[in-house]
């Protein structure tokens, strides 16, 4: 057995080293190969979006909740105001009803060219009556219309304005006429359906108007309204003498008519 000296080994020179590398030995950006196919590095700058998004929309949020507050606020505001109103001044629609209906002529005439006219003639009166202490009512020309229940016109009038005191009773004459009316095949047949019924004609008054509502020293714009008469039957008058309609069933209703725009409610 032979001894190595100073009690140290020796290595094989010939024995390769597992991963040389070289001292002084630094990276080149330059030695790496060219890739046409590599993406360039681009700066992210979501975060920064997300945060102008996130910006906006809180925005948004804080102007529609301030838009539903004022909202509710002007509606609770319209509420009280309505209700002081209304204990102030107990405000009612005007009634309406039928005195009388008369009809002096009622005449169907068909010419040789097979044209068949109507020619009428209504004598109406209505009452109306103001229910109210502290409202006063400011009335337009009244335009009036007798008309079948299939809404063949049958006559038509109007009545001038006026002013309805409180606690105050108006009664309106008027005259409802058409000279010569042509009429087509359809309403011929149904006017005559309805002259042979034993009741009398059935038919209805209507009446469209505008009206002030004056209270203490306050006015309201004009507000249409639409009274609809319903329940009248009236026979068909035999020689000159005028017939009488029954008006015993006759119930009048008053309807509002606001118009927004192009429609009228």
């Amino acid at each position: 057995m032979a001894t190595k000296p100073n009690g140290t080994t020796t290595k094989n020179p010939t024995t390769p080293t597992s991963n040389p590398t070289p001292k002084n030995q630094t990276y080149n950006p330059k030695s790496q190969t060219y890739n046409p196919n590599r993406i360039p590095y681009r700066p992210n700058y979501q975060h920064k979006r997300r945060g102008r998004s996130c910006n906006c929309r809180r925005c948004f949020c804080r102007c529609c909740c301030w838009t539903i507050f004022m909202i509710i606020v002007i509606l609770i505001l319209v509420a009280i105001a309505g209700t002081i109103f209304y204990f102030l001044y107990s405000p009612q629609l005007p009634s309406f009803s039928i005195s009388s209906l008369k009809i002096s002529q009622f005449n169907l005439t068909t010419s040789p060219d097979d044209t068949t006219r109507l020619a009428t003639r209504f004598n109406v009166t209505l009452s109306t009556k103001n229910k109210n202490k502290k409202v006063v009512y400011i009335y337009d020309p009244i335009a009036l219309k007798a008309e079948s229940t299939n809404q063949i016109e049958l006559a038509n009038g109007d009545f001038p304005r006026f002013t309805s005191a409180p606690n105050n009773v108006t009664i309106m004459h008027s005259t409802l006429s058409i000279v010569s009316q042509v009429l087509d095949v359809d309403s011929i047949s149904s006017l005559k359906s309805d002259m042979k019924r034993k009741s009398g004609m059935p038919m209805r008054i209507l009446l469209d108007t505008k009206v002030v509502v004056k209270m203490d020293k306050l006015k309201t714009n004009k507000v249409g309204i639409r009274v609809t008469c319903d329940g009248i039957n009236g026979p068909i008058p035999k020689g000159k003498n005028p017939s009488v309609a029954s008006i015993t069933t006759a119930k009048c209703k008053v309807d509002l008519r606001i118009k927004i725009l192009r429609w009228t409610f």
